[in-house]
């Protein structure tokens, strides 16, 4: 059993929560994430580690209420508590392996949009403590769904934008982007955009036109969590990968959106699951129960 230690909304339909679960905050890093499950019969939950504290054991997930287990989990308070938590999942951003004085050479920028914003900030937080403040721009639908930007000030340079202008600036994150680069005269080394699936897809095409290197978090596809279901199969430069295994960080430029996103949509029915094994073969990889590919 892993205790919630606090929770709280960080706007209308996000919310953050500390768990006390002292060996993975010991072992963990930016970019890797936890599977968490709510009780025996709840399904295995993916999230992404939004910040960890080694030194008093606790580890923070940030996650929206959309399925029936996240539901659940936005009713738990502080005292209450989770059966099982696993982690830490997943390969650290590749950052975490770098020398840290060519890492220092480097000129960073990261493009957040929504709950994205959670698996961005551990990142920019380890890059603060090891000397680099990197450029950040996060993108909200509206001001309401801005989260974490007094943190996210305290380690980096902070943009924000709003799709409806209701807070600094209206405008996407792509659009903040350009105009540091082309107006602003900025130049970057590489781009880290983590967020949905479409807004990653326009960051790759703007930062592609640009020639920046950019990274991407393909989180947002995993299901399982552990290689096992095959929902988050990906093609990068045109090999097969799994995101949480794999990942969930890949040179953006190499990753087939379009496929990803079709792919995500087809595996919510029987159907698309049926013929997402038939087309896949040996690749399709599922081991879930639910698809038929473990069969």
């Amino acid at each position: 059993m892993y205790k919630i230690l606090n929770a709280e909304k960080l706007a209308s339909n996000i919310i953050s929560m500390d768990i006390e679960a002292p060996r993975i905050a010991k072992h963990c890093l930016p970019g890797q994430f936890l599977i968490v499950k709510v009780d025996e019969v709840g399904e295995r939950i993916p999230l992404t580690i939004c910040d960890y504290d080694s030194d008093k054991g606790i580890v923070t997930i940030v996650f929206q209420p959309i399925g029936a287990s996240t539901r659940r989990m936005a009713d738990f308070h502080a005292g209450d508590f989770f059966e099982d938590v696993v982690g830490p999942l997943g390969q650290p951003s590749e950052f975490t392996k770098m020398d840290i004085d060519e890492l220092k050479k480097k000129k960073i920028v990261y493009v957040a949009g929504g709950v994205g914003t959670a698996p961005v900030y551990p990142q920019l937080k380890w890059l603060y403590e090891h000397g680099i403040t990197a450029d950040a721009i996060v993108g909200a639908k509206t001001k309401d769904l801005i989260i974490l930007e007094d943190k996210l000030k305290e380690v980096s340079n902070l943009y924000l934008t709003t799709d409806d202008g209701s807070y600094v600036r209206k405008g996407m994150g792509t659009d903040v982007l350009r105009d540091l680069v082309e107006n602003q005269g900025k130049h970057y080394d590489v781009c880290v955009a983590i967020g949905p699936m479409i807004m990653m897809k326009f960051v790759c095409v703007l930062t592609k036109e640009l020639e920046i290197p950019t990274i991407v978090s393909m989180n947002p596809i995993m299901v399982d969590g552990t290689g096992m279901c095959g929902a988050c199969r990906l093609l990068i430069d045109g090999e097969v990968k799994f995101a949480c295994v794999d990942g969930p960080e890949f040179d953006g430029h190499k990753v087939d959106f379009d496929l990803a996103m079709k792919r995500q949509q087809m595996y919510k029915t029987d159907e698309g699951r049926a013929l997402l094994e038939e087309e896949e073969g040996d690749t399709h990889h599922g081991g879930c129960g639910l698809c038929g590919g473990d069969k």
